[in-house]
């Protein structure tokens, strides 16, 4: 008996350590999309090993794109153990693996997206041209050597004010030094990634409706969560630790700062405005100290972030049709994590997370993004929601029973 003990303890131990080598795998892949106009150091070593990166992802795309795949594939199916493991109440050291994966990946290159060096340059308008970014945009400075590897240099600065008045500071810091602001700004995305972990888990231990650790491992170890979140490093992730501490600080009856915070969400990225109506119901019914059914509300909680990617995606899209962005989804899986009771949630936040990282696939093979990939980014969706919602009808009592034995 105790052997078998010793011998699960030590497969979880292999499991974690598997993981972590996994993700210094994604850290190192992420430098083979540093653009081609940027350099990070000019010491000589670090040249030569960026340059080396950098023929894999843009000379050797099919290669690149294989070890894209395996990456992400691998990631899921130890994603899936994990979940496993949280569900049977076997998962140990949690918190460790997530802080050691933050750490990790907070010091990766943003592969698969621009946006960090946008945000870097709406504040550097700000500090060192002195100018408003509602009214410039990086082009009218394109003699400064950081407009070289940037991408939407033609639009001005598109987020709420909360958002420049908390990059202002880190660009102050960084000195005008490309690659320590950038990392300032990779630090406050990957510590507000770690603040919303931890006040989920809050949220989850107060309202005591289902397992805490399941919903964490949900959204933290989610690797979807973790590109767009802590490789990419989108703003996105900064406007929901502000939401989801709202919320904790609501249910805790805490309720100027509680709206303090939900505002400031939205000053970041507008989107959490939607949250308003349900943080002022709840509000009302705890001063009336009525009975609140949390289910009911992560729920609808949960449906109205689901608008909001839905708004938004219509809100940046050509052509009147709808521009999905995989972050987009970072304003949903937060709260899926409160609502993991719900089968078809799990389900289609597993299928759907999928399908946002494989529409990065024609770009990594190509190099470029082709006409009709609005298109296929919906078709992707439509696919992973029509076999997520199969699968949870026929699993309810055969195949996802049978999947449960085969994992004992």
């Amino acid at each position: 008996m105790i052997s078998n003990i010793k011998y699960k303890i030590l497969n979880i131990k292999f499991l974690r350590i598997g993981y972590l080598v996994l993700v210094v795998g994604l850290f190192f892949y992420s430098f083979t999309q540093v653009d081609l106009n940027l350099t990070l150091s000019r010491w000589s070593v670090w040249v030569v090993i960026q340059k080396y990166f950098q023929h894999i992802g843009y000379f050797q795309r099919p290669l690149s794109t294989v070890l894209y795949i395996a990456i992400i594939l691998l990631l899921y199916i130890f994603y899936f153990l994990f979940l496993r493991l949280a569900i049977i109440g076997k998962i140990r050291g949690i918190w460790g693996l997530i802080v050691a994966t933050t750490v990790i990946l907070a010091l990766s290159y943003n592969a698969f997206s621009y946006d960090l060096f946008n945000y870097i340059f709406d504040a550097k308008i700000v500090t060192f041209y002195h100018q408003n970014p509602y009214e410039h945009k990086a082009l009218d400075y394109q003699y400064d050597q950081w407009t070289n590897f940037m991408r939407s240099t033609h639009r001005v600065y598109p987020y709420g004010p909360v958002w420049i008045g908390l990059t202002i500071p880190l660009s102050f810091l960084g000195f005008n030094i490309f690659l320590l602001t950038f990392y300032l700004f990779k630090t406050l995305i990957a510590a507000s990634f770690l603040g919303t972990v931890y006040f989920l888990k809050k949220i989850i231990d107060y309202s005591k409706i289902q397992n805490a650790w399941y919903g964490i491992t949900l959204f933290a170890l989610n690797p979807l969560v973790l590109v767009e979140s802590l490789v990419s490093a989108h703003n996105d992730t900064v406007m929901m630790f502000f939401a989801v501490l709202a919320l904790y600080l609501l249910v805790k009856k805490s309720y100027v700062f509680a709206f303090t915070f939900l505002a400031v969400s939205i000053g970041i990225k507008f989107a959490t405005i939607l949250l308003l109506p349900v943080f002022i119901y709840i509000a009302i019914m705890q001063v009336k100290n009525k009975t609140i059914d949390f289910k009911r509300i992560f729920m609808i909680i949960f449906i109205l972030m689901c608008a909001a990617v839905v708004i938004t995606s219509f809100a940046s899209g050509m052509n009147k049709n709808p521009e999905i962005q995989p972050w987009y989804f970072l304003m949903i899986l937060p709260f899926a994590s409160l609502i993991v009771g719900k089968r078809i949630v799990v389900v289609l936040t597993f299928f759907v997370s999928i399908a946002m990282l494989a529409s990065y696939l024609p770009f990594l093979l190509t190099g470029e993004w082709p006409k009709d990939i609005v298109d296929l980014k919906v078709r992707l969706l439509i696919y992973s929601i029509g076999i997520a919602v199969f699968l949870s009808v026929i699993s309810a009592k055969g195949l996802y029973a049978s999947i449960r034995n085969i994992l004992k």
